[in-house]
């Protein structure tokens, strides 16, 4: 276990929970691309790929639950969290329906992927960058299963720089595969921010549940309290090192020009202030939330974790039963899952707020996709699950993210929103 003072990077700056200016500092652009399979080509909402999703994202949760335990004890959990059993997922039951560089939008706003390399000579990775876990993995030249197949792998031998560390690394997830493999450490850059020793995995096992997707692996950016790893992950390793040119980075989710901004904020993707809200150091997690459904205060007084490598929006279901009761012309449209559908054309604005502005989600944000080809009914992108987080704990992923410009401040533990330019 990593020693507990570790898990403050910087002595944390005093906060308002209020529009706070921001200069412009030094960082790393790196692009982004996305891809989804949720939303199908047709406007259909594609059922079978979002209870997929639903499952890597509780399965994802659950090991973060081991995680914090084992890194901070059980008296770390907040109120009412618990380390939930892995759901599983049938895949055929379910057939129903201030350098900058870059980051890529894989075609449905399911997944955010960018550019990496670790190892001397540098190897090249496309990653998910997820605000929602801390490790970084990658897979492993050894791998020879299918899954691997049209990945980049990771060869051991032909880093300098590599070394191997003990330990091995293990998530489960609920196809009943797993992502599995030994622990070492390397040089890792992205786009010139460079972690030296970092500490990751090159997994010789892989979940099928990643075959169809095209990034390589995930680099978790969440606080080193939920590393499985048990070590720094990659951005504060950098920060640590002073390549990352201040302990805060940012993103912007979009259609086109979305963009991760390492060590600072890029002041041409948002206008005005960031409007900061204090956050805890196991997640970036935020209080006192209200939903509201047009001018309505639907529910108040939960906690939100800003997830981006989640798709969607998840609450309790009773929460999420709630919210849905007062949307005109709502209705359940999965009971298990926890989806809802509504009338497509008359969504009332739906918007978050901790204390400050409304943050509104767009109605085609909110849209996961009809029910039916032709159908008037759409699916919306909050759905009701337990995770496990604690009581009352929302998750919001990119639906809420690509509606404003995300900045996740190590420097003042807090997660800040400023209006997209």
């Amino acid at each position: 276990m990593f020693p507990k003072a570790s898990l403050t990077v910087v002595v944390a700056l005093a906060l308002l929970s209020a529009a706070t200016p921001v200069v412009q500092e030094t960082g790393t652009r790196i692009p982004f691309v996305k891809r989804s399979f949720i939303t199908n080509e047709d406007g259909t909402f594609n059922h079978a790929e979002a209870l997929k999703q639903t499952a890597r994202t509780h399965n994802k949760h659950r090991q973060n639950m081991i995680n914090l335990e084992q890194n901070m004890g059980r008296e770390a959990f907040p109120e009412g969290a618990e380390i939930k059993p892995v759901m599983h997922y049938n895949v055929t039951s379910h057939h129903d329906k201030r350098q900058k560089e870059p980051t890529t939008d894989q075609g449905g706003d399911l997944e955010w992927t960018g550019p990496i390399t670790i190892g001397t000579p540098a190897q090249s990775f496309t990653i998910d960058f997820d605000t929602g876990s801390s490790d970084l993995w990658v897979p492993n030249s050894a791998c020879t299963s299918s899954t691997c197949s049209s990945k980049h792998k990771y060869n051991v031998a032909k880093s300098s720089t590599s070394a191997k560390k003990s330990g091995t690394f293990s998530i489960q997830y609920g196809d009943g595969s797993t992502v599995s493999g030994p622990i070492y450490t390397d040089k890792v850059s992205v786009a010139g921010v460079t972690a030296t020793g970092q500490y990751f995995s090159p997994v010789t096992t892989l979940s099928s549940s990643f075959g169809g997707d095209p990034t390589d692996g995930i680099l978790g950016m969440a606080y080193p309290a939920i590393s499985n790893l048990k070590q720094s992950p990659f951005f504060n390793t950098a920060f640590s090192q002073k390549t990352a040119a201040s302990n805060v980075f940012a993103m912007k989710l979009a259609q086109s020009g979305s963009e991760l901004f390492l060590g600072g904020t890029d002041a041409s993707l948002y206008t005005g202030s960031i409007e900061y809200h204090p956050s805890t150091q196991r997640f970036w997690q935020l209080s006192n939330a209200k939903a509201l459904v047009g001018t309505t205060l639907t529910n108040s007084g939960f906690s939100t974790i800003i997830d981006s490598g989640t798709t969607i929006m998840y609450g309790p279901p009773s929460a999420v039963k709630a919210f849905y009761a007062k949307v005109p012309g709502s209705a359940v449209y999965d009971s298990n899952a926890g989806y809802y559908s509504y009338p497509c054309n008359a969504l009332p604005t739906i918007s978050f707020n901790w204390g400050g502005k409304n943050w509104a989600i767009s109605p085609a944000n909110f849209n996961l996709g009809m029910t039916s080809a032709g159908s008037n009914r759409c699916v919306g992108a909050l759905a009701g699950q337990d995770l496990g987080l604690g009581n009352n704990v929302w998750l919001l992923g990119d639906s809420f993210m690509k509606n404003q410009y995300t900045v996740f401040s190590f420097a003042q533990n807090a997660v800040g929103f400023a209006s997209l330019s």
